[in-house]
C-alpha cells in the first residue's frame, strides 16, 4: 500500500504547471469511439482515471499510443461490449460509452459505472435522455445495456442539471437523424470543451454555453487533433494549498475565466493574484479571514470538487467558515478525517461550520479524490508529520503529486506498507 508521508509548516513557493483536465479528457476519449479514424488529444493528463478509460477503449478494440502527454486514439473498428472488461466499476465515466456506442453502432452494454463514494450518483437521467432519443434501456444489477435500430432527434428537457447526463445525451445524439434541443443541460466548462471537440470531428452543435444545446445530427464524424484544456479543479487545489500554507505561486498554463467563483473566495481571503496571459500569480502571504459563507453549486458557482479543499485551507483561517454542501449529499468523508487532525469542524445536514484549528500530523486515509487531496492540503499546512494513505484515490485526478509537491518545497516521501 502505497502512502504519502508529510511534514508540514513549511511555506510552498515556485511555478508549477496546471495539468489537462481530468474532467473534459475523459468524455474526449468518450467521443473518440463515434469515429473510425483517430482522436489526437494533446496536455492529456497522465492519472488513473485516464489510464482506466484507455483500457476500456483498448478493450473495444481501439488503439492507443501516448507520446508524452499526447495521446492518439484510433478507433477503425470497435465494438459495443464492455461488461465483461472488468474496468466500467472503477470510474464514473465509463457510463459515457453508453452514448457513444449507441450513436456509432445503435448498441451499447457497459457495467454499472463505479467512482468516488460521495453521495447518490443515480444514471436516470442518462437513461431517460437516450431512450427519448430512440433508444431501448435494460438493467441487471451489474450493466446497463441500450440498444436502437436508429436514434432520432427529440426534445429533451433534463428534470435536474446533470453533467453527466447532458454529455451522453450529446454523445448519442450528435449521430441521431434529425435535430435534437437540450434545455436544462450543465453549463460546466468540461461540456463546453467536449462540444467543441465535437465540432472539430464534424458535428453540428449550438448553445452549450446557454444550458440550451441544439445538435444536428450527422451520419459520420471524422478524426481531429485537439488540445484537453487545463484542469481547473487542479488549479484550483494548487490555490487553496497555497492558502493554506501561505505561499506565493505561479500557476502556468490556467484559465481564469473558468475559475471566476473560486478566486472570488479567494480575495475573501485576503489572497492577491494577477493574471498574465494564461499565468495566475498568486501570493496567499496576507490571507488571514475565514469566508462567511460559500454554497456549492453547478457552473459558474463554486465547484463542489473544491468543497473539502477549500475546507482544509479554512482549518487554518480566522473566525468560521460555512460551507453548504448542495449538489452531493456525502461529500463528507473528508471533514471527518481533518477533524483527526485537529480541525474543530461540525457537520449539520448539508452545512459544514469550520474554525481556526491547530492542525497536528497524524494518519488519515483518502476516502475520495478531492477529499485525499484535502488530506494533503491540510497536512502542508499541520504541525508535524502526517502519513496520508488510500492515496489511489488522489491518484485518479492528480498527475505527479508529491513530485510537483517536492519541486515547490514541500517535505514530502511516499512510501510502501
Amino acid at each position: 500500500m502505497k502512502i504519502y508521508q508529510i511534514t508540514g509548516g513549511f511555506p510552498l513557493g515556485g511555478k508549477i504547471r496546471v495539468q489537462g483536465s481530468k474532467n473534459a479528457a475523459l468524455p474526449m476519449m468518450a467521443a473518440a469511439a463515434l469515429q473510425e479514424e483517430t482522436v489526437t488529444l494533446q496536455n492529456c493528463p497522465r492519472i488513473s482515471d485516464v489510464f482506466c478509460m484507455e483500457r476500456l477503449l483498448r478493450a473495444l478494440g481501439a488503439k492507443t499510443e501516448w507520446e508524452e502527454d499526447t495521446l492518439r486514439i484510433s478507433c477503425g473498428s470497435i465494438g459495443s461490449d464492455l461488461a465483461g472488461s472488468g474496468e466500467s466499476g472503477k470510474l464514473r465515466s465509463s457510463i459515457l460509452f453508453l452514448g457513444s456506442l449507441l450513436g456509432r453502432n445503435g448498441y451499447a452494454k457497459v457495467g454499472l459505472p463505479g467512482g468516488c463514494t460521495i453521495g447518490r450518483r443515480p444514471t436516470d437521467f442518462h437513461e431517460m435522455a437516450l431512450e427519448a432519443l430512440g433508444a431501448g434501456i435494460t438493467r441487471t444489477e451489474q450493466t446497463i445495456t441500450a440498444y436502437a435500430g436508429k436514434l432520432s432527434g427529440n426534445h429533451i428537457r433534463f428534470p435536474k442539471v446533470s453533467v453527466g447526463a447532458t454529455e451522453n445525451a450529446v454523445l448519442a445524439a450528435v449521430c441521431a437523424e434529425g435535430t435534437t434541443t437540450l434545455c436544462g443541460c450543465a453549463r460546466e466548462p468540461e461540456v463546453q470543451w467536449l462540444c467543441r471537440l465535437l465540432r472539430r470531428m464534424g458535428a453540428s452543435i449550438e448553445g452549450e454555453d446557454s444550458g440550451c444545446i441544439l445538435i444536428q445530427g450527422k451520419k459520420k464524424l471524422h478524426g481531429t487533433v485537439f488540445r484537453v484544456p487545463p484542469d481547473r479543479i487542479a488549479a484550483g487545489t494548487w490555490l487553496l494549498a497555497g492558502a493554506a500554507t501561505r505561499s506565493v505561486l505561479e500557476l502556468d498554463g490556467v484559465l481564469p475565466e473558468e475559475m471566476n467563483a473560486v478566486l472570488k473566495v479567494y480575495r475573501k481571503m485576503g489572497g492577491q493574484y494577477r493574471v498574465t496571459g494564461d499565468k495566475l500569480f498568486t501570493d496567499s502571504t496576507r490571507v488571514t479571514d475565514g469566508v462567511s459563507y460559500v454554497e456549492t453549486a453547478g457552473y459558474p458557482g463554486f465547484p463542489t470538487d473544491l468543497q473539502s479543499p477549500l475546507l482544509a485551507a479554512a482549518a487554518t483561517l480566522n473566525g468560521k467558515t460555512l460551507v453548504r454542501e448542495t449538489v452531493f449529499e456525502d461529500r463528507f468523508a473528508a471533514v471527518r478525517q481533518l477533524m483527526r487532525m485537529g480541525a474543530k469542524a461540525e457537520i449539520c445536514g448539508s452545512v459544514i461550520g469550520m474554525e481556526k484549528s491547530q492542525l497536528r500530523g497524524t494518519r488519515v486515509t483518502a476516502c475520495d479524490l478531492r477529499g485525499g487531496a484535502a488530506l494533503v492540503i491540510a497536512a502542508l499546512a499541520a504541525g508535524g508529520s502526517t502519513e496520508v494513505e488510500q492515496v489511489q484515490y488522489i491518484e485518479r485526478g492528480y498527475e505527479r503529486l508529491p513530485k510537483q509537491l517536492e519541486q515547490l518545497g514541500a517535505r514530502i516521501c511516499v512510501t510502501e506498507e
